[in-house]
């Protein structure tokens, strides 16, 4: 598993470590209207898969607004940010800030995310900070498990995987 820390502390993640290589694990979290998402709603689109401890944290903010930015720039591309914020925090947090190219979607009720990509905290009940990149054939072509959740992850070589699956 991947070992993180959250504000310096160690954490203990639940799940499965995802790799480079690997069929992206399907997963069913939550849209902002309560309706059920999953990996496979977006099959034969590239997506990256943007996980964050909670959108209302300014580091969360500003990852969630990146890809919001560079969703607008690329064809084909979904993406997807997960956290277990409820679905009516991430309507209200889109809405008041106008983010329009990313879909925020809630692991808050299963955990099934959190677990399939093994970024489920156990201490806290969070998503550990992570990027992931999945092509449209489901193959996971980029992972990033950011080792301090409090840290922005490299936004930029998820951006270039994601225009290298595409």
């Amino acid at each position: 598993m991947a070992s993180i820390t959250f504000k310096q502390n160690p954490v203990t993640l639940i799940g499965n470590e995802v790799k480079v290589g690997d069929t992206a694990p399907n997963f069913t979290v939550l849209a902002n209207d309560m309706s059920e998402v999953s990996l496979s709603d977006s099959k034969g689109q590239v997506r990256i898969l943007s996980v964050v401890p909670s959108i209302d944290t300014g580091v969360c903010d500003a990852q969630t607004r990146r890809f919001n930015e560079e969703a607008a720039k690329l064809d084909n591309l979904k993406v997807l940010t997960v956290s277990v914020d409820l679905p009516f925090a991430q309507k209200r947090w889109c809405a008041a800030n106008g983010i329009e190219n990313v879909q925020t979607v809630s692991d808050h009720r299963d955990l099934s995310f959190g677990e399939a990509y093994g970024v489920h905290i156990q201490e806290l009940r969070l998503l550990a900070r992570a990027v992931f990149v999945v092509d449209s054939n489901d193959k996971v072509t980029y992972v990033e498990y950011v080792s301090e959740a409090t840290d922005h992850p490299d936004y930029d070589a998820a951006i270039e995987a994601a225009k290298a699956a595409n």
